[in-house]
C-alpha cells in the first residue's frame, strides 16, 4: 500500500472496487449525530472526491441533511467485501457551490430530477400512491422542459481529517493503516488490528 497520499491511495483503491464490486462500487455508509447526540447511519452513494474531500447529494430538509446543518461533521465508511478492504474518513462537512450542485444535478437522469422535487425526503407519507401522484404531477408540469434543481437540494463535501486503511488479513491481523491530516499534509502511523 502506498503510504504517500492517502487520496491517491484513496483513488487507486476504487478503481480496484471499480472492477471488483457487483455494484455501487462507490457506496459508502455516512454517520451523522442527531441534536440530541443519537448517532445515525444510512447508505449514500459518493458522486465526487479530490484533494479537498469526499461528496454526496441530498435533501437538505432530509434527516441526514438537518442532523449536518446542526452537526457539520461526518464520518463515512467504504466496505468492499470482494477485496476485503475498508477505507474510514472523519472530518467536518461543508456544501458544496452551487455550481458543483447544478452541474452534478444537470446530469442526473431525469426521472431522479423529478424525484429531487416530489420527495420531501425523510418525512412521513401516508401512501405510495401520494408520491407516485407527485411524480405524476411534477412530470406533467415540467413536459420535456428543463428541470431545475430544488432549492432544497444540494450536496456536502466531507473534508478529511482522518482516514483509515483497513486489509482484511489471515488469523485476524489486519493491515491498518491510518493517515492523520497535519498543517504540513499528511502524518501515517500503523495500527494493531
Amino acid at each position: 500500500m502506498s503510504r504517500t497520499n492517502p487520496i491517491t491511495q484513496f483513488d487507486s483503491w476504487l478503481q480496484d472496487a471499480l472492477g471488483a464490486e457487483p455494484s455501487n462500487h462507490n457506496a459508502m455508509a455516512l454517520a451523522t449525530v442527531a441534536p440530541d447526540g443519537r448517532p445515525s447511519t444510512r447508505m449514500v452513494l459518493l458522486k465526487d472526491h479530490d484533494e479537498r474531500g469526499f461528496v454526496f447529494y441530498t435533501n437538505y430538509t432530509s434527516q441526514k441533511g438537518r442532523e449536518l446543518k446542526a452537526n457539520p461533521n461526518a464520518a463515512l465508511c467504504f466496505h468492499w467485501k470482494s477485496l476485503g478492504r475498508q477505507v474510514r474518513i472523519e472530518g467536518p462537512v461543508e456544501p458544496v457551490s452551487d455550481a458543483e450542485a447544478d452541474t452534478y444535478y444537470a446530469s442526473r437522469p431525469r426521472g431522479s430530477r423529478i424525484g429531487a422535487w416530489a420527495s420531501e425526503q425523510s418525512q412521513p407519507v401516508d401512501s405510495r400512491e401520494i408520491l407516485e401522484a407527485r411524480v405524476a404531477e411534477l412530470t406533467a408540469r415540467y413536459g420535456a422542459g428543463e428541470i431545475p434543481r430544488p432549492p432544497h437540494w444540494s450536496g456536502f463535501r466531507v473534508v478529511p481529517v482522518r482516514i483509515e486503511f483497513w486489509t482484511d488479513r489471515p488469523d485476524r491481523l489486519h493491515d491498518r493503516a491510518l493517515f492523520v491530516r497535519t498543517a504540513d499534509g499528511w502524518s501515517e502511523q500503523r495500527l494493531q488490528p
